[in-house]
């Protein structure tokens, strides 16, 4: 893993699990020891989805930004079907609060995807030439 992907994952855990934390507090006032554990279940799958999503992209980045791209791709359409099949299972589960749970996803992720977007406006930016480039200036 490059320096700039390590900095781009722990830019948004750390923050992803400071307001996971909050979550669960939130979860257990809302809806007692099952909002709790259902806001605990939801930071876990959204901290565990991204964190496997980032490291893959940054292992396609090694080969190529093609590959890199199809890595971000693939891992959003699985990140997407997951959850899609985790909340469908969980419908009728009494054990934690589902709406809880849900919310809990829904923050996080956005709460992830607002952390990479702070992290990569930080950066300096740059321009990547290639060594073998013709001279075309007139």
């Amino acid at each position: 893993m490059q320096t700039s992907d390590a900095r781009m994952l722990r830019g948004a855990a750390i923050p992803t699990s400071v307001v996971g934390v909050g979550a669960v507090l939130i979860g257990l006032l809302a809806a007692g020891a099952k909002g709790a554990l259902a806001a605990a279940l939801g930071s876990v799958v959204v901290i565990a989805f991204f964190s496997i999503s980032a490291l893959v992209v940054s292992w396609a980045a090694r080969y190529s930004a093609q590959t890199m791209m199809l890595a971000a791709l693939a891992s959003y359409m699985v990140k997407i079907l997951a959850v899609m099949v985790l909340v469908t299972t969980m419908d009728g589960v009494s054990i934690w609060d589902t709406k809880v749970f849900g919310w809990t996803v829904i923050g996080l992720a956005l709460l992830w995807i607002a952390a990479e977007f702070r992290v990569v406006l930080q950066r300096r930016p740059y321009i990547d030439e290639p060594e073998n480039v013709l001279d075309r200036s007139p």
